[in-house]
């Protein structure tokens, strides 16, 4: 035996739709109308690193430690260079990186 059919339900009829808010697509242009401040690199990279301590791996802490320290100091290089080919990085820190 087959089941009766369902009634469809009525079709609705078209939905208002609300109109788009007037945001502009690009932001506010005056948002960064002052020049951000100078960069100046840190004297130790890893100083964050070393304030948690050694990392809670079993057997392999002392080597993390090394390749963790690499990852932040190539961070912090990389940021220095990306400053400097910005024009953002501090004139003291230029004149040492030139010598």
């Amino acid at each position: 035996m087959t089941e009766p059919r369902r009634a469809k339900a009525p079709a609705r009829r078209g939905r208002r739709r609300r109109p788009q808010s007037a945001r502009n697509f690009w932001g506010d242009a005056n948002a960064f109308a002052d020049a951000p401040e100078l960069i100046r690199p840190s004297d130790e990279p890893t100083a964050m690193l070393q304030s948690l301590g050694p990392p809670q791996l079993p057997g392999g802490d002392t080597i993390a430690v090394h390749y963790f320290a690499a990852v932040y100091q190539r961070a912090s290089a990389m940021a220095v260079a990306l400053a400097a080919a910005s024009e953002l990085l501090a004139e003291d820190e230029l004149d040492e990186v030139d010598d």
